[in-house]
């Protein structure tokens, strides 16, 4: 019995001297647009053993989105680094004493459940072998859609909109919070912004919505018969095939 006890107490210390400190950065970028940080909630990352599951490290990305000129702007050579100290980004540290295969699963952005993306990847850690830097990129494509108006299951009656019709109105920005708007880095003119309604299940009308300031996209729906509505926004950048979706449903009474 104390033989068992002593070699359990052995393996034990043999973990904690063998064990070395490695450390990853992980940062998620949203689709060509800056880095997912503080400003929207931060992308949540975990880290685990994959052959086991076994979390390693977790955590959320915190910090800025990033310098607008060298992300978006300056021409990017081999090695060109986008992050700086204040770019967003998870410090993981790992200790592991032998080189393992890990997955790292992101969910981004972590705030805005209507519009995350789960993100993942998987590469050998060696021991003492930090990767740094840039790090880890994970992309995540999309846009954050919130539809202002009408509200989720809204009740409407339809004497209210028969002189003004139903205004629709939606907030869009990409998926680390940069901005929207006309003639803008991230220009409203490249995109494509949609309304779709749907009555008892067919699609009745699509209205292409427009962008009179930053971020808000609006139109206004002719409502003639009561019922219950689904609305879907989508946008859509055919340049970058970037793509993002949002639908509520609301109802029309007499």
């Amino acid at each position: 019995m104390k033989k068992v006890i002593l070699f359990f107490a052995f393996s034990l210390i043999c973990l904690n001297v063998f064990a070395t400190e490695t450390k990853i950065m992980v940062r998620a970028k949203a689709k060509d647009a800056k880095f997912v940080g503080s400003s929207i909630g931060g992308a949540h990352v975990i880290i685990r053993n994959a052959l086991n599951g076994q979390i390693l490290a977790e955590g959320t990305t915190q910090g800025s989105t990033g310098n607008t000129d060298v992300i978006m702007k300056n021409p990017k050579e081999r090695y060109t680094q986008l992050s700086d100290d204040k770019t967003a980004g998870f410090l993981a540290i790992l200790d592991i004493d032998e080189a393992t295969f890990v997955r790292i699963e992101m969910i981004s952005p972590i705030n805005k459940r209507n519009a995350q993306v789960h993100a993942s990847t998987e590469l050998w850690v060696i021991p003492g072998k930090d990767i740094l830097g840039d790090g880890i990129v994970l992309e995540i494509p999309g846009f954050v859609i919130d539809i202002l108006n009408p509200n989720t299951h809204q009740y409407i009656p339809i004497a209210s909109l028969k002189d003004t019709g139903l205004d629709i109105k939606a907030n869009i920005v990409m998926m680390c919070g940069c901005p929207i708007e006309k003639d803008g880095l991230w220009d409203s003119n490249l995109m494509e912004v949609k309304a779709i309604f749907k009555k008892d299940c067919k699609t009745i009308e699509e209205l292409v919505l427009t962008n009179p300031s930053r971020n808000l996209f609006e139109g206004n729906l002719k409502v003639e018969e009561a019922g219950a509505y689904e609305l879907t926004i989508y946008a859509y950048n055919a340049t970058t095939g970037n793509t993002g979706v949002e639908r509520i449903n609301y109802v029309i009474t007499d």
